[in-house]
Formats: structure tokens, sequence, C-alpha cells
């Protein structure tokens, strides 16, 4: 499965919504997208996450990367959406505990 991402820029505020699966052949698409948005000074970006049915270590590899990339630039990177399954990895990694998720889950209004 492939990887579609939206993004839509009100100032300083990128959000990104993605759908398919994030996994070692999608991420660098990903990677291209999040990675300078995070780079840039006082930017906040929002990463929608109620689209994806599947992650693996490659995406979540992604995610710290741009995270790193956000506190050495004064960024701020937020997660939503995710689904259970999701979440579950983020959870088991420990990344809950260090990453800006805001709660909802696929299905319900953000």
């Amino acid at each position: 499965m492939n990887l579609q991402i939206s993004q839509r820029q009100i100032d300083a505020t990128h959000e990104l919504a993605l759908s398919g699966e994030v996994d070692a052949y999608t991420a660098p698409k990903l990677k291209e997208v999040m990675l300078p948005l995070t780079e840039k000074e006082g930017n906040t970006v929002i990463v929608d996450l109620s689209g994806i049915d599947y992650m693996d270590s490659t995406g979540l590899g992604i995610f710290v990367g741009a995270l790193k990339s956000s506190k050495a630039n004064n960024s701020l990177l937020k997660l939503r959406g995710m689904t259970d399954r999701v979440k579950r990895i983020f959870e088991i990694t420990g990344l809950t505990e260090v990453m800006d998720i805001e709660s909802g889950v696929k299905g319900e209004a953000l």
C-alpha cells in the first residue's frame, strides 16, 4: 500500500494528514515532506495519523528524527488521531512519553 500526504498551511502552522502505511518503502516520502517543516524555527507541525493503518520501525524512526529536528530548531511537532494499533507502537517504544500526542481516534472529529 502507498502513503498519501495532504498538506495545509496557515501562517507557521503546517498540518499533514497521512493515510495508508508508513514502512520502509514509504518512509522516505514522509521524511522528505515532514523534516524540512521541523527545521524551520517557529513552525508548528501537526500530523494527523487517523488514516494510518500500519507503521513499522522505519516509520517510528522518521518521527524520532522529526522530534529531534523540532527540538533543535525551536519548532513544535504534534501528533493526533492515532488508531489504537498505531498508538500501541508508540507506547511500547516509550515515544508517548516524549512526543506531543493529542487524543482522538480514527473516526472522531479532531
